[in-house]
Order: structure tokens, then sequence, then C-alpha cells
């Protein structure tokens, strides 16, 4: 059976993740600040048969990394999907820029995924499928900035495709696909009921993209429909 680690599986993007792994018998570790307070999360959890185990993880831990590899151990993890983030304060635009706000957003969007990785690269090299899959945003997309403003998602999510960069030139001997993705503008509680992308679409594209990567697209950045996307 494969495994997959999904962080930020409580809710929207993330919690799809997890029904649809569980639907093709995938053993799912999902990893949530709360557990207690994942209300769907735990239903899916405790249904009979359920291939899921609910783990406490909060991005803007230090220490949640190794809690994570304790609670694991040696156990293959043939997709470590990085998906965890945070949108911050609405107000980010030129001249309004909060630095404190800033590094706390590189912090969770960028730092966290690269410590995560670390902690749980043994894990990755010793599956089948050696996956690291890092959800960012096309707001990182330096290539594809043609509005500004949103400085504080932007630097952290421009900084998290550079830890993918590297991290995939870094895992590449260990036979490991490091790859960066854009979920869309999706129709979530940061995206809103107007984004033209649904929690569903968005989920299957990244779950077909996932089940033909090869080592040879570690290092690029996809789209949730598996366009490749310019740094």
């Amino acid at each position: 059976m494969k495994t997959v680690l999904i962080t930020g599986a409580n809710r929207g993007i993330g919690l799809e993740h997890v029904r649809r792994f569980v639907e093709r018998d995938i053993q799912v570790f999902a990893a949530v600040r709360s557990p207690n307070d994942a209300g769907e999360l735990r239903e899916l959890a405790d249904a009979p048969g359920s291939t899921i185990k609910v783990l406490p993880y909060d991005a803007a831990d230090p220490a949640a990394p190794a809690g994570l590899k304790a609670a694991l151990g040696d156990t293959s993890i043939d997709l470590l999907f990085a998906n965890a983030g945070v949108m911050g304060d609405r107000k980010q635009s030129f001249g309004s820029v909060d630095v404190d706000e800033v590094l706390h957003l590189v912090r969770v969007n960028s730092l966290a995924p690269l410590k995560l990785a670390e902690a749980l690269a043994d894990n990755v090299a010793n599956s089948a499928d050696k996956l690291i899959a890092l959800q960012s945003s096309q707001m990182g997309s330096i290539g594809d900035n043609s509005s500004g403003g949103y400085y504080s998602y932007r630097v952290s999510k421009a900084a998290l495709n550079m830890v993918a960069k590297s991290m995939s030139n870094d895992l590449r001997s260990r036979g490991v696909i490091t790859v960066a993705l854009h979920p869309g503008w999706v129709q979530t509680r940061m995206g809103g009921a107007g984004a033209p992308v649904t929690v569903a679409q968005c989920v299957a594209g990244q779950q077909e993209l996932f089940d033909r990567l090869k080592l040879s697209d570690s290092g690029h950045f996809f789209n949730y429909d598996g366009r490749e996307l310019p740094w």
C-alpha cells in the first residue's frame, strides 16, 4: 500500500486530497494543527476500514517536524505533501507591509516545508515513489508577476519555490522527485467562493500529476492541471 503524509489536511484542498487518497486505498498520515478540532477529518479517520491516521503538526512550531519523525519512525512515505500554508493579512500593498508578518509567513510557508522535508527525507528516499510536493502559488512566480502587491505572501511563496529548486538538486542523487505546485485560484476559505477552480478540480488534477511525475520533472513548478509554470 502506498503511503502519503499531507499537512493542512483538515479542510479545503488538504481534506479533499485525504478523501481521494482513501478512495484509492492509500495509507494517509493527515497532519493538522489541532486534531481535536478537525471534525470532518476525524469522521473520515474513525470510519470502519479507514486508512487515515491523524497526527498533530503546527507549521509555526520549529519542533513539529521532529514530532512527526518520532511518530513515523522508519515508515516509508511515497508522497510527502507540504500543503499547509497561510495567506496573512490582506493589507500587503506597497507602503503597508508589516515586516513581522512577512517573517511569520516565511517561517510558515517557506521554512516549515524545508524543515519537514529535512526531518522525513529518509522516509521518502526509502519509498517506492520518492516524491516531495510543496504547495506553492503562482503568486510566488517572479516571471509571472505582472500586478504587484501582496508582498508578504509573494515573498514567502517565492522563497518556497527556491526551497523546492534547491531541494531538487540536493535530493536528486537519492532518486527523490521534488516539485512546487500552484493549486489554481480555488474555491476555498482563502480563495473565496468566486474563484474559478473548484476544490475537486484542483485535487483531481494534482493527483493525476503525482501519478505521472518522473525524476526528470524534479525541480519544476506545475499548475494543478499539469502545465509547467515559470519560476
